[in-house]
């Protein structure tokens, strides 16, 4: 069965850039969602068992999500996306519940490298 995963970025190149890095060997089925509160919607719906969340949104930043994730208890495995990679923002995601960081564009082989680690691919 796919894995329902989601892809939440406010920009439409950057979400066909990331469905186009993802693992071909990976069995997902991929939603999209272009800011936190339709990405929180998707999650509360299933299709975001996993999420590749953006930092920067309109309506709702990626901080934020993360935020409401935790405090509401949803059951996903979030992995941050982001331009921001000043050390701060990594240590605020991984704080925040995040499993990893990485950075925007997306390179394919750093991507099937971190699923590995968390052994989802």
């Amino acid at each position: 069965m796919s894995t329902p995963l989601l892809i939440c970025d406010d920009s439409l190149m950057a979400r066909k850039q990331v469905a186009r890095a993802l693992p071909d060997n990976w069995d997902v089925a991929v939603s999209f969602a272009t800011n936190g509160v339709e990405g929180l919607q998707a999650i509360r719906e299933g299709k975001g068992e996993m999420v590749l969340l953006d930092l920067t949104m309109p309506d709702m930043d990626g901080y934020q999500v993360l935020e409401t994730i935790r405090n509401e208890g949803l059951d996903t495995m979030v992995i941050i996306i982001s331009g921001d990679i000043q050390p701060a923002a990594r240590a605020r995601v991984k704080q925040l519940g995040a499993l990893d960081f990485i950075q925007k564009p997306v390179n394919p082989e750093k991507l099937a490298s971190v699923l590995s680690t968390y052994g989802l691919i």
